[in-house]
């Protein structure tokens, strides 16, 4: 099934979810490590080409991602999640999209506007153009901030959305979790249809 039922996400929306969140988690990871002032300035290029080859793999991915989600319907929320709670999640999840494509824009705004205006080469393979942004020390200084401050929002949110998750899969018990790990049975359903709301806990 790849696309989305009524009672469960389908395996393109769960493929893309995972994907984009391994990218994420590992894109903050190495932001921290090539940013530290001891380390080795030739491992440091070559930790930012990496840096940003995956960055804008993760930015391709979020737009067909935002593009699958606009042509998918969106399963029904899970029966025990208490109205505050739904709006919430639909908060959560379009902040997460939101920012998932703006990390990787302000981080390509970066290497746009730098005065040093080093390509970049998508996995030492394929050359990515600039965008036609004016070059200064002051337009790199903002993107630079923005993408970093953006970047703690987003990993701010995946800490959120991570532990939401757990929490509603070891303590309440329903099938919020299992339905993005492609576990999800339709029994499953029934079950959660009769587990007492998340206020009431």
């Amino acid at each position: 099934m790849l696309r989305n039922r009524q009672d469960t996400f389908g395996w393109g929306t769960i493929v893309l979810h995972w994907a984009i969140a391994f990218l994420i988690v590992g894109l903050i990871i190495l932001g921290y490590v090539m940013t530290r002032p001891d380390i080795d300035p030739e491992l440091q290029f070559s930790l930012y080409q990496w840096h940003k080859s995956f960055g804008m793999t993760a930015l391709s991915l979020a737009f067909i991602r935002l593009i699958w989600w606009l042509s998918n319907i969106h399963p029904d929320p899970v029966a025990s999640l208490s109205s505050l709670e739904r709006r919430g999640s639909s908060v959560t999840h379009a902040l997460l999209l939101a920012l998932t494509i703006a990390v990787p824009l302000a981080g390509w705004a970066i290497a746009s506007t730098s005065t040093l205006n080093i390509p970049t080469l998508f996995f030492n393979r394929l050359l990515i153009p600039h965008l036609p942004m004016e070059k200064s020390e002051a337009a790199e200084t903002f993107w630079s901030n923005a993408h970093a401050w953006l970047a703690y929002g987003l990993a701010g949110l995946v800490a959120l959305h991570a532990g939401a998750a757990l929490l509603h899969h070891f303590w309440h018990r329903d099938v919020v979790l299992r339905r993005m790990l492609g576990i999800f049975r339709r029994g499953a359903a029934s079950n959660a249809d009769q587990q007492p709301e998340g206020g009431d806990r």
